[in-house]
């Protein structure tokens, strides 16, 4: 199980957010802290987090105050900003202090579990060991910017295209429209319309399968792995 702190000054943020967190397989809340002080507590006591989903605005500081006072610490504990903070220069900041990924509020529960799942098949990746060809190296960085992707056109849905993404990521191998579509929860046609996409901005590729009849089966698969 990937271990979570959940840090929020706001009590009832911090306890949906927790809750959010336990319903995405494989994490499990390791505790909740309100306040700078509060985090770098928990931070030292049973069981320690692998994962700060942090907030930036504290009562008794900001997230970036804990992320640096963290590292001076020596822990390296993975970090994801969870924050109404949207001016450009504490997302810089937060990414050269090394935070994973910056999910902005308000969200919904999709948006932190995009979020997550990318985290744990970061994690996976890692802990594979050894060394990394390109693919593995692209999966990787795939896995940090999964949720980071250039504007969608009109018309489109960041929940719905990341879930379609995250789809294609997690495969063992190329999948159809209907197998997507069954994965997500969206209709077919939803999901051959954001695989197309997908494959346009050659995210993913397209194979053709062909049967004993009719038109040829389109597959798609995630860049990184074809």
């Amino acid at each position: 199980m990937i271990e979570v702190l959940v840090v929020d000054d706001d009590v009832r943020v911090a306890r949906v957010n927790a809750a959010y967190v336990e319903k995405v397989p494989g994490f499990r809340v390791a505790g909740q802290a309100h306040s700078a002080a509060g985090a770098l507590g928990r931070l030292e006591a049973p069981p320690r987090p692998d994962l700060v989903l942090l907030d930036h605005y504290l009562p008794d500081g900001t997230g970036l105050e804990v992320v640096r006072e963290m590292r001076r610490r020596g822990h390296q504990t993975d970090v994801i900003m969870v924050t109404a903070a949207r001016d450009v220069s504490t997302v810089q900041a937060a990414m050269r202090q090394g935070a994973l990924q910056y999910l902005v509020k308000p969200f919904a529960f999709a948006g932190l579990r995009v979020k997550l799942e990318a985290y744990a098949e970061l994690r996976r990746t890692l802990d594979g060991g050894g060394e990394a060809e390109q693919g593995e190296v692209d999966r990787i960085f795939g896995a940090l910017s999964a949720s980071s992707e250039s504007p969608l056109p009109k018309g489109h849905s960041p929940t719905t295209a990341a879930l379609v993404r995250q789809s294609l990521m997690h495969a063992d191998g190329p999948l159809s429209a209907q197998e997507i579509a069954e994965r997500t929860g969206v209709s077919r046609q939803t999901a051959q319309r954001y695989l197309k996409l997908l494959e346009r901005t050659g995210r993913a590729t397209l194979t053709l399968k062909y049967g004993d009849a009719g038109r040829p089966e389109h597959r798609y698969a995630w860049a990184a792995r074809a």
